[in-house]
């Protein structure tokens, strides 16, 4: 039995394994995409087996989550009928859906399993509602919409498609240089192909200028003692901003991370559901215990609409067209293009124009041409403790991405590794209400008397603990000073019963740049 698509905004988290499935499910997610052993466009995760998508299937369908499988490589040839076999063999496992990026594929997948969903991958650079329609004539029921879209695109955009058309975007996690993830970049530099999920990530490296008669002697391309990463873009975080995205019209929220840790899976999952969760209450939606008060709709007003196209204007608006204008600063006018005012940034007209590969509203947008505009609605606000679980991961510096044109994404210049202010000091393996409550662990890093730590929680607050100065134990209950060797079994007092499974994290004593 499959699940069936909600009617409400789903939370979509990243699985690399099985593991990692059954804890997105557990922390909240609506849905779970995985790559199988072949075809997905991540090589690094130890990924899903035939096996694996079965058990991992009924685990989610028994909790009521649905589970999608990547199909999103750009094959070649040699490669098409074992692709076919693939999809065929992947119809009995259990999965709701296949995210698909080569039209071929996507042709192949509607005969050979017809029951499952078809979703098109970022890949496919669905940038425009025509294109949108397009798959949807084609069988797709969900477009992942590039990542280089902004808010007013992805309102425009569900405007103008079937209701059940879903659209899905980014919300968390690494940002890529390539448009809609395509490059060949790493092709270049390794030989390791990007569109076949072996990228070596390239953007990441640290580059320097070498002339030609000074060999091996580096000069940084800034003027740093570190050299520059040129490529190395910030992460997305849209977690503050979620009501602008569902309200804009977005059906499913996506974490990025596959190859990400199971706890990293675990705290970006609880955040972003906590807060669609949020959402739903202060809309009016659902009342705190997730009863149903009213159906859930978006508030993009759509041509159909009778007060479509009448003034309604919001700072999205007012930004319209920009995120593939090439506007460099905030508060830029477009208006300034077609006057004798001087350009903000110093261009000239005929070079912004240039640059901009004829995209301006002027040239490009009709004058009957309406952006569809968003009922208003406060702000909805989120607990700070939840503002600060995105800082609780290994995350490199934060953007909203290209959802606000005025506030675009950059790179960081100075660094590629991960800024990590928290560590997983153990995991719990069992809780018992012996001895007014104690807690058995698998031990990570090092906990010791008086140390605050924090178990997350699914669907709640985190639990703040001090870890207590007596009744530190080992596996054969020997009484130890403190836990400090990692991957051993120990326990310690904790009257608060906790989930098996549950994360113990600690704050850093000094913040550090380390990879997830």
């Amino acid at each position: 039995m499959r699940i069936p698509t909600r009617k409400k905004p789903e939370v979509l988290s990243p699985a690399g394994n099985l593991r990692g499935l059954k804890t997105a499910v557990d922390y909240g997610a609506d849905a779970v995409y995985c790559g199988g052993k072949a075809f997905g466009m991540r090589s690094a995760p130890k990924n899903l087996s035939l096996e694996d998508f079965e058990e991992g299937s009924r685990y989610a369908h028994e909790r009521g989550a649905r589970v999608y499988v990547t199909c999103n490589v750009l094959p070649r040839n040699n490669e098409i009928e074992a692709m076919r076999e693939y999809i065929g063999q992947l119809k009995d496992t259990g999965v709701d859906a296949l995210i698909v990026s080569d039209i071929g594929v996507m042709m192949m997948a509607r005969q050979v399993a017809p029951n499952l969903e078809l979703h098109v991958s970022t890949q496919a650079g669905v940038t425009n509602y025509q294109a949108a329609n397009a798959f949807y004539e084609l069988g797709a029921r969900r477009v992942v919409l590039a990542r280089e879209m902004d808010l007013q695109a992805v309102r425009d955009i569900r405007a103008n498609i079937p209701d059940d058309l879903d659209i899905e975007c980014f919300v968390h996690g690494a940002m890529c240089m390539a448009f809609s993830g395509r490059c060949l970049f790493s092709n270049y530099l390794t030989g390791r192909d990007g569109n076949h999920g072996e990228c070596a990530q390239p953007c990441r490296w640290k580059y320097s200028i070498v002339e030609e008669k000074r060999p091996g002697q580096y000069f940084p391309i800034e003027q740093t003692e570190n050299g520059a990463y040129l490529f190395n873009s910030q992460d997305m975080n849209m977690l503050g901003h979620l009501d602008d995205l569902i309200d804009s019209g977005a059906t499913s929220l996506k974490i990025e991370g596959r190859a990400k840790s199971a706890y990293y899976i675990a705290a970006m999952t609880n955040a972003y559901k906590t807060a669609v969760n949020e959402y739903m209450i202060q809309r009016g939606f659902e009342d705190a215990d997730g009863n149903i008060l009213l159906p859930f709709h978006d508030r993009v007003i759509r041509p159909s609409d009778p007060d479509y196209g009448q003034g309604t204007e919001d700072q999205v608006m007012r930004n319209a067209d920009a995120a593939f204008a090439g506007v460099a600063d905030e508060g830029y006018d477009r208006a300034v293009a077609t006057s004798d005012a001087p350009e903000p940034d110093g261009m000239s007209s005929h070079a912004r124009s240039t640059r901009r590969k004829s995209n301006t509203a002027v040239e490009q947008i009709k004058t009957d041409w309406k952006h569809a505009a968003v009922r208003p609605a406060p702000h909805v606000e989120l607990p700070e403790w939840l503002l600060e679980e995105t800082d609780k991961v290994a995350h490199r510096d934060y953007s909203t991405g290209f959802y606000y044109p005025e506030h675009k994404v950059t790179q960081n210049t100075d660094r590629s590794a991960y800024f990590r202010s928290w560590l997983v000091v153990g995991e719990v393996l069992s809780w018992s209400a012996d001895e007014g409550g104690r807690v058995t662990l698998m031990s990570r890093n090092k906990i010791e008397p008086g140390q605050q730590v924090e178990f997350l929680l699914p669907g709640e607050r985190p639990l703040a603990y001090i870890v207590p100065e007596d009744g530190l134990r080992d596996a054969d209950g020997t009484p130890v000073p403190a836990i400090n060797n990692p991957a051993h079994v120990f326990s310690m007092p904790c009257p608060h019963q906790v989930p098996i499974n549950a994360a113990i994290r600690s704050r850093t004593k000094k913040p550090t740049l380390k990879a997830e």
